[in-house]
């Protein structure tokens, strides 16, 4: 009888710390929309130099979607932390959402995939290059998703 009182207090403290997590990584999700994502990089051997143009998440509207994503799962988290660990959960929505839309900003045809790329050997190479944000974006994207859904553990 003991153990399963000891057990409650305990599961739900575990559930508090994964939403505690969902509200951290929300956090992350809407510093890394402001963060650079996408660029254009020119290079030239022969100068021995280069030029690059960065492109924020905020930037594009699927930036501002994902920073509202972000927002949301802060909010759910915080929400799960100070009253239901449940309501956590409700953030695996925005952050699949995001994690989403972080994938179609890459892969869309005239996006950050399809810029412009020449190379005329060493004397010029334009290229477009995805930046760290991008990347920390959808590693927080997948962080509120995964703690959002461990914050469902069995309680009994």
């Amino acid at each position: 009888m003991a153990d399963s009182h000891t057990r409650g207090p305990a599961r739900r403290g575990t559930r508090r710390a994964y939403a505690l997590a969902v509200a951290a990584a929300g956090a992350l999700l809407v510093v890394s929309a402001i963060l650079p994502w996408a660029g254009l990089e020119a290079r030239s051997d022969l100068l021995g130099a280069g030029v690059s143009h960065e492109v924020r998440g905020v930037d594009d509207g699927r930036g501002v979607l994902i920073l509202v994503a972000g927002l949301a799962a802060l909010a759910l988290g915080t929400a799960g932390l100070l009253a239901r660990p449940w309501i956590a959960a409700l953030a695996a929505l925005p952050g699949g959402l995001a994690a989403g839309l972080l994938v179609i900003f890459v892969t869309d045809p005239g996006g950050a995939g399809d810029r412009l790329s020449v190379d005329l050997g060493g004397v010029l190479s334009v290229e477009p290059v995805i930046r760290y944000g991008w990347f920390a974006a959808l590693a927080a994207a997948v962080a509120v998703v995964l703690s959002a859904v461990l914050t469902l553990g069995r309680s009994r």
